[in-house]
């Protein structure tokens, strides 16, 4: 049975995402909706780098990825929103927040190949 798309590993992954920045936005900007600048940056980046991921569903958690795809500035402040927004993801976002520890689990996978230019 094929996955549905909003049922994929990259779209638990956009959801899980999108909450940790929105809960590390409320937390440290006192945003109650939207999210401030800053963080709608992020999220865009985080978003536009789960777009070319190379795993595509068989893709493992940040943390257990071979493939280090944020520039190093923003890989440093994604780390500091999940560190925070990581336990409190147990409070309001309880099934993502497990989901998301299952995943971080499961071995990577292999390195896919990458395609050459022709």
């Amino acid at each position: 049975m094929t996955p549905t798309p909003e049922g994929s590993r990259i779209a638990r992954e956009r959801r899980t995402v999108r909450c940790m920045v929105e809960i590390y936005c409320r937390g440290h900007h006192q945003r109650s909706s939207a999210l401030c600048e800053q963080c709608d940056g992020l999220y865009s980046y985080a978003m536009a780098r789960l777009d070319r991921c190379p795993y595509k569903d068989d893709k493992p958690t940040c943390k257990k990825c071979p493939v280090h795809c944020y520039k190093k500035d923003f890989r440093a402040v994604m780390r500091q929103v999940m560190v925070y927004a990581g336990p409190r993801m147990l409070i309001s976002h309880p099934v993502l927040a497990i989901r998301h520890l299952l995943d971080e689990r499961r071995p990577p996978p292999a390195q896919p190949a990458r395609s050459t230019p022709q």
